[in-house]
Protein backbone atom coordinates (compact mmCIF):
# COMPACT_ATOMS: atom_id res chain seq x y z
CA UNK A 1 0.00 0.00 0.00
CA UNK A 2 1.24 3.42 -0.78
CA UNK A 3 0.30 6.83 0.51
CA UNK A 4 1.34 10.24 -0.73
CA UNK A 5 2.49 12.69 1.90
CA UNK A 6 4.06 16.11 2.03
CA UNK A 7 7.16 16.63 4.12
CA UNK A 8 7.44 20.24 5.22
CA UNK A 9 11.02 21.40 5.71
CA UNK A 10 12.85 24.69 5.92
CA UNK A 11 13.19 24.91 2.15
CA UNK A 12 10.82 24.01 -0.64
CA UNK A 13 10.99 20.28 -1.24
CA UNK A 14 10.13 18.38 -4.38
CA UNK A 15 8.69 14.98 -5.25
CA UNK A 16 7.54 13.61 -1.92
CA UNK A 17 6.38 9.99 -1.87
CA UNK A 18 5.23 7.97 1.08
CA UNK A 19 3.93 4.47 1.68
CA UNK A 20 4.21 1.22 3.59
CA UNK A 21 7.17 -1.13 4.12
CA UNK A 22 8.01 -4.61 5.25
CA UNK A 23 11.16 -4.37 7.24
CA UNK A 24 13.95 -5.47 9.58
CA UNK A 25 13.64 -7.72 12.56
CA UNK A 26 14.27 -4.97 15.10
CA UNK A 27 10.69 -4.00 16.00
CA UNK A 28 12.04 -0.49 16.61
CA UNK A 29 10.18 2.76 17.03
CA UNK A 30 7.41 4.06 19.23
CA UNK A 31 3.84 3.36 18.17
CA UNK A 32 2.42 6.16 16.05
CA UNK A 33 5.83 7.65 15.24
CA UNK A 34 7.05 8.91 11.87
CA UNK A 35 10.42 8.15 10.30
CA UNK A 36 11.47 10.89 7.88
CA UNK A 37 13.86 9.73 5.17
CA UNK A 38 15.54 12.01 2.62
CA UNK A 39 16.89 10.06 -0.36
CA UNK A 40 18.30 10.57 -3.83
CA UNK A 41 15.64 10.46 -6.53
CA UNK A 42 17.28 7.39 -8.10
CA UNK A 43 16.31 5.45 -4.96
CA UNK A 44 12.57 6.11 -5.33
CA UNK A 45 11.55 2.64 -6.47
CA UNK A 46 13.91 0.66 -4.25
CA UNK A 47 13.03 2.52 -1.06
CA UNK A 48 9.34 2.41 -1.90
CA UNK A 49 9.52 -1.36 -2.14
CA UNK A 50 11.55 -1.76 1.05
CA UNK A 51 9.19 0.52 2.95
CA UNK A 52 6.67 -2.30 3.18
CA UNK A 53 9.26 -4.58 4.75
CA UNK A 54 10.23 -1.97 7.32
CA UNK A 55 6.72 -1.06 8.42
CA UNK A 56 5.70 -4.70 8.77
CA UNK A 57 8.61 -5.31 11.14
CA UNK A 58 8.24 -1.97 12.93
CA UNK A 59 4.49 -1.64 13.66
CA UNK A 60 3.33 1.88 14.33
CA UNK A 61 6.21 3.55 12.50
CA UNK A 62 5.14 5.44 9.37
CA UNK A 63 7.96 6.03 6.87
CA UNK A 64 7.76 9.30 4.95
CA UNK A 65 10.11 10.01 2.06
CA UNK A 66 11.38 13.05 0.24
CA UNK A 67 13.17 12.16 -3.01
CA UNK A 68 15.25 14.79 -4.78
CA UNK A 69 18.77 15.67 -5.82
CA UNK A 70 21.26 14.55 -3.19
CA UNK A 71 22.84 17.99 -3.10
CA UNK A 72 19.48 19.67 -2.51
CA UNK A 73 18.60 17.28 0.31
CA UNK A 74 22.02 17.54 1.96
CA UNK A 75 21.76 21.32 1.94
CA UNK A 76 18.35 21.13 3.60
CA UNK A 77 19.72 18.84 6.30
CA UNK A 78 22.57 21.26 6.97
CA UNK A 79 20.06 24.10 7.18
CA UNK A 80 18.12 22.27 9.88
CA UNK A 81 15.36 20.33 8.14
CA UNK A 82 13.88 17.73 10.54
CA UNK A 83 15.19 14.49 9.05
CA UNK A 84 15.97 11.09 10.57
CA UNK A 85 17.90 9.36 7.77
CA UNK A 86 19.73 10.62 4.69
CA UNK A 87 20.70 8.53 1.64
CA UNK A 88 22.73 10.20 -1.11
CA UNK A 89 23.79 9.02 -4.55
CA UNK A 90 27.44 9.72 -3.88
CA UNK A 91 29.92 9.93 -1.03
CA UNK A 92 31.04 13.52 -1.60
CA UNK A 93 27.57 14.92 -1.00
CA UNK A 94 27.13 12.91 2.18
CA UNK A 95 30.50 14.20 3.38
CA UNK A 96 29.11 17.74 3.50
CA UNK A 97 26.66 16.52 6.16
CA UNK A 98 29.33 14.51 7.98
CA UNK A 99 31.54 17.61 8.12
CA UNK A 100 28.78 19.45 9.96
CA UNK A 101 28.64 16.71 12.60
CA UNK A 102 25.07 15.79 11.67
CA UNK A 103 25.41 12.03 11.17
CA UNK A 104 25.11 9.42 13.90
CA UNK A 105 28.13 7.36 12.95
CA UNK A 106 29.93 6.82 9.68
CA UNK A 107 27.84 6.59 6.49
CA UNK A 108 27.58 3.13 4.90
CA UNK A 109 27.84 2.41 1.17
CA UNK A 110 25.02 0.07 0.14
CA UNK A 111 24.97 0.14 -3.69
CA UNK A 112 26.56 1.61 -6.79
CA UNK A 113 24.96 3.04 -9.91
CA UNK A 114 26.23 3.39 -13.46
CA UNK A 115 25.27 5.89 -16.15
CA UNK A 116 23.54 4.94 -19.38
CA UNK A 117 22.26 6.88 -22.39
CA UNK A 118 18.52 6.81 -23.06
CA UNK A 119 16.41 8.02 -25.97
CA UNK A 120 12.68 8.08 -26.70
CA UNK A 121 11.46 4.83 -28.32
CA UNK A 122 11.35 6.43 -31.81
CA UNK A 123 14.94 7.75 -31.41
CA UNK A 124 14.34 11.11 -33.16
CA UNK A 125 18.02 12.01 -33.00
CA UNK A 126 19.21 8.78 -34.62
CA UNK A 127 21.52 8.08 -31.68
CA UNK A 128 23.40 4.79 -31.59
CA UNK A 129 26.34 5.69 -29.37
CA UNK A 130 27.32 8.30 -26.80
CA UNK A 131 29.65 9.85 -29.40
CA UNK A 132 26.53 10.83 -31.37
CA UNK A 133 25.85 13.50 -28.76
CA UNK A 134 28.53 15.54 -30.49
CA UNK A 135 26.56 15.35 -33.73
CA UNK A 136 24.76 18.42 -34.98
CA UNK A 137 21.15 19.08 -33.91
CA UNK A 138 21.11 16.48 -31.13
CA UNK A 139 19.36 17.88 -28.07
CA UNK A 140 20.18 16.07 -24.85
CA UNK A 141 19.67 16.50 -21.11
CA UNK A 142 21.97 15.83 -18.16
CA UNK A 143 21.91 16.45 -14.42
CA UNK A 144 23.25 19.73 -13.08
CA UNK A 145 26.95 19.53 -12.12
CA UNK A 146 26.25 19.84 -8.39
CA UNK A 147 24.09 16.71 -8.42
CA UNK A 148 25.90 13.35 -8.17
CA UNK A 149 24.55 12.25 -11.55
CA UNK A 150 25.83 15.51 -13.06
CA UNK A 151 29.29 15.14 -11.58
CA UNK A 152 29.45 11.55 -12.86
CA UNK A 153 28.29 12.70 -16.31
CA UNK A 154 31.03 15.31 -16.50
CA UNK A 155 33.60 12.69 -15.52
CA UNK A 156 32.27 10.23 -18.09
CA UNK A 157 32.19 12.82 -20.87
CA UNK A 158 35.83 13.60 -20.13
CA UNK A 159 36.67 9.92 -20.45
CA UNK A 160 34.78 9.28 -23.69
CA UNK A 161 35.58 12.67 -25.25
CA UNK A 162 32.08 14.16 -25.59
CA UNK A 163 32.34 17.95 -25.76
CA UNK A 164 28.82 19.00 -26.83
CA UNK A 165 26.72 21.09 -24.46
CA UNK A 166 23.35 19.80 -23.22
CA UNK A 167 20.23 21.84 -23.91
CA UNK A 168 19.19 21.49 -20.28
CA UNK A 169 20.71 20.61 -16.91
CA UNK A 170 18.14 19.16 -14.54
CA UNK A 171 18.13 19.16 -10.75
CA UNK A 172 17.94 15.39 -10.43
CA UNK A 173 18.13 12.24 -12.52
CA UNK A 174 14.38 11.60 -12.57
CA UNK A 175 13.87 15.04 -14.11
CA UNK A 176 16.35 14.10 -16.85
CA UNK A 177 14.43 10.88 -17.43
CA UNK A 178 11.16 12.82 -17.67
CA UNK A 179 12.62 15.08 -20.35
CA UNK A 180 13.33 11.97 -22.42
CA UNK A 181 10.07 10.10 -21.82
CA UNK A 182 8.07 13.23 -22.60
CA UNK A 183 9.93 13.68 -25.89
CA UNK A 184 11.39 17.05 -24.96
CA UNK A 185 14.95 15.98 -25.82
CA UNK A 186 16.59 13.45 -28.13
CA UNK A 187 18.55 11.78 -25.33
CA UNK A 188 19.56 11.95 -21.69
CA UNK A 189 22.18 10.58 -19.30
CA UNK A 190 20.55 8.69 -16.41
CA UNK A 191 21.44 5.83 -14.11
CA UNK A 192 20.89 2.26 -15.25
CA UNK A 193 18.31 1.83 -12.47
CA UNK A 194 16.28 4.77 -13.81
CA UNK A 195 16.41 3.46 -17.36
CA UNK A 196 15.20 0.08 -16.10
CA UNK A 197 12.36 1.75 -14.20
CA UNK A 198 11.25 3.53 -17.40
CA UNK A 199 10.86 0.21 -19.24
CA UNK A 200 9.57 0.53 -22.79
CA UNK A 201 9.31 4.32 -22.49
CA UNK A 202 12.99 4.60 -23.39
CA UNK A 203 15.66 2.88 -25.44
CA UNK A 204 18.81 2.32 -23.38
CA UNK A 205 22.26 2.57 -24.98
CA UNK A 206 25.17 1.26 -22.94
CA UNK A 207 28.33 3.35 -22.62
CA UNK A 208 31.46 1.24 -22.77
CA UNK A 209 33.47 3.15 -20.19
CA UNK A 210 30.63 3.91 -17.76
CA UNK A 211 32.23 1.66 -15.16
CA UNK A 212 34.95 4.32 -14.80
CA UNK A 213 32.44 6.88 -13.49
CA UNK A 214 30.40 4.95 -10.93
CA UNK A 215 28.64 6.57 -8.00
CA UNK A 216 28.28 4.88 -4.61
CA UNK A 217 24.98 5.23 -2.75
CA UNK A 218 25.52 5.86 0.96
CA UNK A 219 23.21 6.10 3.94
CA UNK A 220 23.41 7.45 7.48
CA UNK A 221 21.12 7.96 10.43
CA UNK A 222 21.25 11.58 11.53
CA UNK A 223 22.29 12.76 14.95
CA UNK A 224 19.11 14.78 15.46
CA UNK A 225 16.74 11.91 14.61
CA UNK A 226 13.55 12.00 16.70
CA UNK A 227 13.73 8.21 17.16
CA UNK A 228 17.35 7.05 16.84
CA UNK A 229 16.37 3.39 17.21
CA UNK A 230 13.88 3.59 14.33
CA UNK A 231 16.46 5.42 12.22
CA UNK A 232 19.07 2.74 12.86
CA UNK A 233 16.52 0.07 11.96
CA UNK A 234 15.98 1.68 8.54
CA UNK A 235 19.74 1.86 7.95
CA UNK A 236 20.06 -1.79 8.99
CA UNK A 237 17.39 -2.77 6.47
CA UNK A 238 18.92 -0.80 3.59
CA UNK A 239 22.33 -2.36 4.24
CA UNK A 240 20.91 -5.90 4.55
CA UNK A 241 21.10 -8.80 2.09
CA UNK A 242 17.37 -8.41 1.45
CA UNK A 243 17.81 -4.82 0.33
CA UNK A 244 20.83 -5.74 -1.78
CA UNK A 245 18.67 -8.18 -3.73
CA UNK A 246 15.96 -5.57 -4.26
CA UNK A 247 18.50 -3.03 -5.44
CA UNK A 248 20.29 -5.37 -7.85
CA UNK A 249 16.93 -6.47 -9.28
CA UNK A 250 16.25 -2.80 -10.01
CA UNK A 251 19.54 -2.27 -11.85
CA UNK A 252 21.90 -1.15 -9.11
CA UNK A 253 25.33 -2.67 -8.64
CA UNK A 254 26.48 -4.17 -5.37
CA UNK A 255 28.43 -1.93 -3.03
CA UNK A 256 32.22 -2.23 -3.32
Amino acid sequence: MRRAATVVAACALSLVACGDDDGGDTGSGAAGSTLTVFAASSLTDAFGELEQTYEADNPGVDVQFTFDSSSTLAEQVVQGAPVDVLATADENTMQTVVDEGLTAGAPIAFAQNSLILVTPPDDPGGIQDVADLDARDVDFAVCAPDAPCGAATQMLFGIVGVTADPVTEEENVRDVLAKVTQGEVDAGLVYVSDAQAAGDDVVAIEIGQADQALNSDVIAALSEADDPEAARAWVDLITSAEAEQVLTDLGFLRAP
